[in-house]
């Protein structure tokens, strides 16, 4: 589990590093290489109270994990909140799929999203497909970002995200695909993404992205996730072989 947590991140060549280190302070104590010893001794110990502050993010995300328990989640939607949301959001993502307006949808689940739903625009306004596509429309005052989606009302437009840190990825992924990864990454949430160049539909969730989405793909994927408020989204194991992984290739 913590492989899978530091894997294509800094944090891994930082573990390698520390690694090397404690080989050589072993080594140097072996050899009695007493001043080298000594020296090495007291890297460790400042290294020991660096630590928190080098994995800093790999820490958050872990107590994110942690704090996924039935006793913090958030209470599930009702299904007919769930298939009005998915009736807007579908038809709002196809509608920009079609003319090739390029999108960035955030869906809230159990981890709260306040620290990026402020670094955008505050809406508050019920979840329309025609709202969700007019924020997006190339060069208006709100398309520049992603909209976060709290239950079924649009919290916020032009949000900010972070961007993955993963190594590997496509050339045809942009900002927008990035930017999805990397709040996956860091949050249980689900991100659409339309594509400008191809009119594509992706969707991210815990560091992967599936591409290609049709409407009913996403209806099939949100559903069960949004009734249940399920912990994780198997986006490797679902929809067998037409899964296209890009976060961790083979």
């Amino acid at each position: 589990y913590l492989y899978m947590l530091l894997k294509d991140t800094r944090a891994a060549s930082l573990v390698k590093g520390l690694t090397l280190l404690l080989l050589i302070t072993f080594l140097s104590g072996w050899l009695e290489l007493h001043v080298v010893y000594w020296l090495l001794q007291k890297c460790m110990t400042v290294l020991l109270v660096a630590l928190p502050v080098v994995f800093q993010p790999e820490l958050r995300r872990t107590l994110e994990h942690l704090g996924r328990g039935n006793f913090f989640a958030k209470h599930s939607f009702d299904e007919a909140a769930v298939e009005k949301l998915l009736g807007a959001l579908s038809a709002a993502v196809l509608n920009m799929a079609k003319h090739r307006i390029g999108s960035l949808i955030v869906v809230e689940r159990s981890i709260g999203l306040n620290d990026y739903i402020e670094t955008g625009v505050g809406i508050d306004a019920l979840l329309t497909s025609e709202l969700l596509v007019n924020i997006f429309i190339p060069n208006t005052p709100l398309h520049d970002g992603a909209v976060i989606l709290r239950g079924n009302r649009i919290a916020a437009a032009a949000a900010l995200l972070p961007l993955t840190e993963a190594h590997g990825l496509s050339q045809e992924l942009g900002t927008r695909h990035r930017a999805a990864i990397g709040l996956s990454e860091q949050t249980d949430a689900l991100v659409l993404v339309v594509s400008e160049e191809t009119g594509t539909i992706s969707l991210a969730s815990g560091g992967y992205l599936r591409r290609e989405l049709t409407g009913d793909d996403i209806r099939k994927t949100l559903r069960p996730v949004l009734l249940n408020d399920s912990t994780n989204v198997d986006l490797k194991n679902s929809f067998g072989a037409l899964f296209k992984n890009w976060r961790r290739p083979k």
